[in-house]
């Protein structure tokens, strides 16, 4: 049973920021002069002015007083202004647990795309509560986890919309706002020039970069490289990423950081556009024909993402919804192809038996395709069932990525109720 979210955030809690990495869980960090960075999960940074504070992201609502209870003990000045740097539930939804006692509600800014993100959460409600409940391994129920399903607006949303660039001052502080399509459409980047502090929300994670979920709507890693490089030009003196801790003066690695997760990202969408350009063969022969970038660095490891994913989103964005395989145009039920490659393998157990033997010489990629036929085809047989979940249950141990893993896993729940995965 994959660890749930919550018990994830708490496993990584006291690192310090040297040792930074996605759970990366602490504060208040003093990062410029009257700048600090808290993290649960999601960061905030909290700039204090003449005139209040300004606030980038708010965390997820049930984290949102803990982030608060580190501010506040730093400073008591109210909120200012608050800018979302993108409407993911982590970043959007605890503005009220940072607002003093009959505080009004402040100054929200945020991309102009974000309201409809907030349309469409509300439209597909229950598909994102079994999606996230797969991708978060919530096998055991949190707060977190809940939070992360519920997929609602924030009740403090941004009342204040901005296109391509925003720039601001609160008690002569000025901040620049940048958007940049990368793991959401409406995402922002805020740079902070008086203290030369750069937050780049989401655009780094202190992982490879979350341009891939397999469940979730378009990524932009060609445009998201764009963005990076674009930072690296400011050349900040301390860095506050989304998740994962912060860099306080220390341009050179910040630089580094920058620009070889744009190179990252820019060598995966060019192998992959040669690749489609080569006669567009079938979406599943690109992936398997595009070699993904090595790298040492300790910020581009696969433990939340997966590289392979990012391929998918670039294929998906300029190849269409058809594999390119023929059969797959107007494909014939699952179930119907599964209990025709029963019967050509001998029955349920001849294909499980191949399955199995698969997985022990270690190709459990193939192994899962057999053992995906075997439960469709019989799924109320027991030893199918058991069977099938064992192997998904090596495929997710199997796996460097959180995601990936954490999918794998909801797969293995999914067999042992003797039902394919939807």
């Amino acid at each position: 049973m994959s660890v749930s979210l919550f018990e994830q955030i708490q496993q990584h809690v006291g690192q310090s920021p040297e040792e930074a990495a996605f759970f990366w869980s602490g504060g208040p960090v003093e990062v410029a002069e009257r700048t600090w960075f808290c993290s649960a999960f999601s960061s905030v940074i909290a700039f204090e002015t003449d005139d209040g504070i300004v606030l980038v992201d708010s965390g997820l609502k049930p984290l949102a007083p803990i982030l608060a209870r580190m501010l506040r003990s730093r400073s008591t000045a109210p909120i200012h202004t608050v800018v979302f740097t993108q409407g993911h539930l982590d970043h959007s939804t605890g503005v009220e647990a940072f607002l003093l006692p009959g505080q009004d509600t402040p100054r929200i800014i945020a991309h102009r795309a974000m309201p409809r993100r907030f349309e469409r959460y509300e439209q597909t409600e229950h598909h994102n509560r079994a999606i996230n409940a797969r991708q978060y391994g919530a096998a055991s129920v949190s707060a977190v986890v809940e939070a992360m399903s519920e997929f609602k607006p924030p009740t403090m949303g941004p009342n204040v919309l901005y296109d391509d660039r925003f720039s601001f001052q609160v008690g002569g502080v000025q901040f620049d706002l940048y958007h940049c399509r990368g793991e959401t459409d409406d995402h922002t980047w805020v740079h902070c020039p008086d203290r030369s502090v750069l937050c780049p929300g989401d655009l780094f994670i202190w992982a490879v970069p979350n341009a891939g979920n397999p469940q979730k709507v378009q990524r932009y890693p060609w445009d998201w490289a764009k963005g990076l490089r674009a930072m690296a030009t400011l050349q900040p003196a301390s860095f506050c990423p989304g998740h994962g801790g912060p860099i306080v003066d220390d341009p050179a690695i910040i630089q580094d950081m920058l620009l070889s997760t744009a190179t990252y990202l820019d060598t995966i969408v060019e192998r992959t556009m040669a690749a489609l350009n080569d006669g567009s063969p079938p979406h599943v022969d690109i992936i398997h024909r595009v070699q993904l970038p090595e790298s040492d660095k300790p910020w581009l490891k696969g433990i939340y993402d997966d590289a392979e994913f990012i391929i998918r989103n670039i294929i998906r964005y300029y190849g269409g919804w058809w594999s390119g395989r023929p059969c797959e145009l107007k494909p014939a039920p699952r179930a119907q192809i599964a209990h025709e490659i029963v019967t050509l393998a001998g029955g349920v157990e001849a294909l499980i038996h191949r399955a199995q033997a698969l997985a022990s010489a270690g190709d459990l990629r193939t192994a899962c395709h057999l053992a995906d036929y075997a439960l469709e085809a019989n799924p109320n047989d027991e030893r199918t069932r058991t069977t099938v979940s064992a192997l998904y249950e090596q495929r997710s141990t199997s796996e460097e990525g959180l995601m990936a893993s954490n999918i794998f896993s909801a797969a293995a729940d999914f067999a042992r109720q003797g039902r394919p995965f939807a």
